[in-house]
């Protein structure tokens, strides 16, 4: 590389990125543009944490509206501490693990208790929130703070695999890769470099098909002189998801309400609103489980499927029919079947619902 006598490798890297970064940057309602960030508008940390968070399991497109939504609800750091638990949980619904949905209570509270509301600067202090683990410190405090320290995402895994032909397979490799790029972050631009670089791998590194032609690092990439670009990141076979099965029940009032409980505060889905569903065990369910109340329950088809990220679960069906002014027993509730979206049922026990009584998640007109 003959940039000028000067310009180390870090540093040509660096001023390609991010000349590429000015010109190509995504545009996300959680991301205040290069030009702006010139022009010193700074980020909120709030809307970093929140947007970090809601990435972790899922797209920035299914990500846009969940964060509308929490934002115009929740604007700041004390309005999200002040909120009931119950209602961040069924506002988070179908983001993936709710043991997210609260830790980002926890946190919050934890930032207006200790801190005023206002989230510490550095990534070691950013790390002993609750919820927040070294990939999110770091990406709040390059992007939000300006602190050097390299932040590692999926897309950035691939990047600097690939720039460096990394053949350590992943996650052992995660500490490598963190160390790798932590010579490459700029002191100057942390936090628009961490974002140019998860940009690269988000729109032209891809995991198949990379547009190398189009990539402003393709003559520094190792992995590209080799024409190897799609063997990197390496990563370790797969291991088989368990597979759980359970039984589910769909107890209906003929007054329109359907019968709820929560699940317990621990575990996978741990404190959500479910349908009543009993144990998950690991041979199919050949006979029905005991019920929450008596009722002529009878068994529908077809089963649900659902598949978590270690978990393929399916669920075998019973539903049953009841009087309007049958009661729920303790622990449980019903719930009107016209605004059954406001309970925060996640996915697969919406699943379950709209198995049993189609459109049942769906909005319904009263009447």
């Amino acid at each position: 590389m003959e940039n000028g006598e000067d310009a180390s490798f870090e540093d040509v890297l660096a001023q390609a990125l991010l000349a590429w970064y000015e010109r190509h940057a995504r545009t996300l309602p959680w991301r205040i543009a290069p030009k702006w960030r010139r022009a010193g508008v700074r980020p909120d940390p709030y809307r970093v944490w929140l947007s970090e968070v809601m990435l972790q399991q899922t797209t920035v497109k299914a990500v846009g509206d969940y964060f509308a939504a929490f934002t115009a609800r929740w604007p700041d750091m004390m309005a999200f501490a002040a909120a009931p638990e119950e209602q961040v949980m069924a506002a988070w619904a179908g983001l993936g693990y709710y043991s997210r949905a609260r830790n980002l209570v926890a946190c919050a509270r934890r930032v207006a208790e200790d801190y005023g509301g206002m989230m510490p600067r550095k990534a070691d202090e950013l790390a002993k929130l609750p919820g927040i683990g070294p990939y999110t410190s770091a990406s709040i405090a390059a992007i939000a703070f300006d602190e050097p320290v390299p932040v590692v995402d999926g897309n950035v895994e691939r990047v600097v695999s690939r720039l460096f032909a990394i053949d350590r397979p992943l996650p052992q490799a995660k500490s490598e890769i963190r160390e790798t790029l932590r010579p490459l972050v700029p002191q100057d631009r942390p936090g628009e470099f961490a974002e140019a670089m998860m940009d690269l791998g988000a729109t032209i590194c891809s995991p198949k098909r990379p547009a190398c032609a189009l990539c402003p690092l393709n003559m520094m990439c190792r992995a590209h002189s080799e024409q190897r670009e799609e063997a990197y990141p390496v990563k370790a076979p797969k291991r088989a998801k368990a597979k759980k099965f359970a039984g589910a029940f769909v107890a209906l009032r003929d007054d329109g309400k359907i019968l709820l409980s929560r699940r317990p505060p621990k575990g996978l889905l741990g404190g959500m609103s479910e349908v009543p569903t009993g144990p998950w065990q690991e041979s199919p369910v050949t006979r029905m489980p005991a019920p929450p109340l008596s009722a002529p329950w009878r068994k529908i088809t077809p089963q649900v499927s659902h598949i978590f990220t270690h978990i393929d679960l399916k669920v075998t069906i019973w539903q049953a029919s009841l009087l309007p002014d049958t009661p729920a027993p303790e622990g449980f509730w019903w719930h009107d079947l016209e605004n059954l979206k406001e309970a925060g049922l996640p996915t697969v026990m919406a699943k379950i619902a709209e198995a049993a009584v189609p459109g049942a998640t769906k909005a319904r007109a009263k009447g």
